[in-house]
């Protein structure tokens, strides 16, 4: 934020604004952050993959999704379908997101189709052109919420509260997504997203999201053609009623925290979390872990925290304890948008890097 005349002037956090140049000025983008110390050899154990572990989550997930969209659609008409499109929902909607995030990072599986083959089922489920967000993933961890440079930066201060409630339902995200992939069917490739996206992949980003329109509009015409929602309940309508997990969780891996430092023990959270939320969210909620090490499969998240949590902030004890601090910060940035929570750093950790952090923090 920058005061003009008396007045708070937010920043921008488009690309292809100033703020762009200004981190790079600085040395922001790019950079060099801050990593715990692990010995190479437990470094090396902790990055062999597998395919074992995905394979018997993936089969998992598949399975319960056909066995609630079964049950869903056999109840139809009765109150008995809700449970099973509720759970249904959260499976599409929510699962999705952790599925497409890990297979995009290519660690999930050992066996690269694999990670294709899942990644690109799950940026359908998620809305998202599976090229654009490939690009735009790599980009986040490079400059992870370096204003500017970070094109997954959720909360843009002072943050839009009912905007965020909204998320919940899948608005305005759903509409936002939609028109991307519109627009990007069209032949169109925004300034922001010409930033991370190589030119030799754009035909690439058109191809898909022409792919994923037309499916989209199959399922309309299905709809429309059998005079029902079904189609509708099954095919994108989860990515509305079923998406509150992965918003519930994924507003907590950076909300709240820093702008513009090179430490993630600054600007991301791990929250200990119940074991179902833990097989939804595919173990992301170790979240200052995977940015330090995003090479580190998620099933050996809990193994690479065990490791290094003497050099990292207390983790959240409960997704509660995580929203009231969020929450409380969100309550602050309305009035201070400089304001962000700085945790505490046990006796055992390396320091916060003063010449790194102090200028970009008005916290405590």
């Amino acid at each position: 934020m920058s005061a003009v005349g008396g007045a708070t002037v937010a920043r921008d956090y488009s690309l292809s604004g100033p703020e762009n140049a200004r981190a790079v000025a600085a040395g922001l983008a790019s950079a060099e952050w801050y990593h715990s110390d692990i010995p190479r050899k437990e470094m090396k154990a902790l990055m062999k993959r597998s395919d074992e572990p995905a394979t018997r989550d993936t089969l998992i997930w598949i399975g319960l999704l056909i066995v609630t969209a079964v049950g869903g659609v056999a109840f139809w008409g009765s109150w008995l379908a809700v449970p099973f499109f509720v759970v249904y929902g959260v499976l599409y909607g929510s699962a999705c997101d952790s599925r497409w995030h890990e297979c995009g990072h290519g660690t999930a599986f050992r066996t690269q189709w694999k990670n294709d083959v899942v990644y690109h089922i799950a940026s359908f489920m998620v809305m998202r052109n599976p090229t654009t967000w490939r690009w735009s993933h790599a980009r986040h961890h490079t400059d992870t919420i370096i204003v500017g440079r970070d094109p997954e930066i959720a909360f843009m201060r002072p943050t839009a509260i009912a905007k965020l409630v909204l998320k919940f339902f899948g608005m305005p995200d759903v509409f936002y997504e939609l028109r991307a992939l519109a627009r990007q069917a069209t032949g169109q490739i925004s300034s922001d997203e010409k930033d991370y996206i190589p030119e030799e992949k754009w035909p690439e980003v058109i191809f898909w999201a022409r792919v994923h329109m037309a499916i989209y509009a199959a399922a309309v015409l299905v709809a429309l053609a059998t005079w029902s929602i079904i189609p509708l309940l099954l095919i994108g309508g989860p990515r509305i009623y079923g998406c509150w997990h992965m918003i519930m969780m994924g507003l907590l891996q950076h909300g709240g925290l820093a702008e513009d430092v090179l430490d993630h023990r600054l600007n991301s959270r791990t929250v200990y979390i119940n074991p179902v939320s833990a097989f939804i969210y595919w173990n992301m909620h170790y979240h200052v872990e995977h940015h330090m090490f995003p090479m580190v499969p998620y099933h050996a998240l809990p193994k690479l925290h065990e490791l290094i949590k003497h050099d990292l902030p207390r983790p959240n004890a409960s997704i509660f304890e995580a929203y009231a601090e969020l929450i409380y910060a969100l309550r602050r940035q309305q009035v201070e948008p400089d304001f962000a929570i700085r945790k505490d750093l046990p006796p055992t950790a390396a320091p916060y890097r003063a010449d790194l952090t102090d200028a970009a923090m008005a916290g405590e």
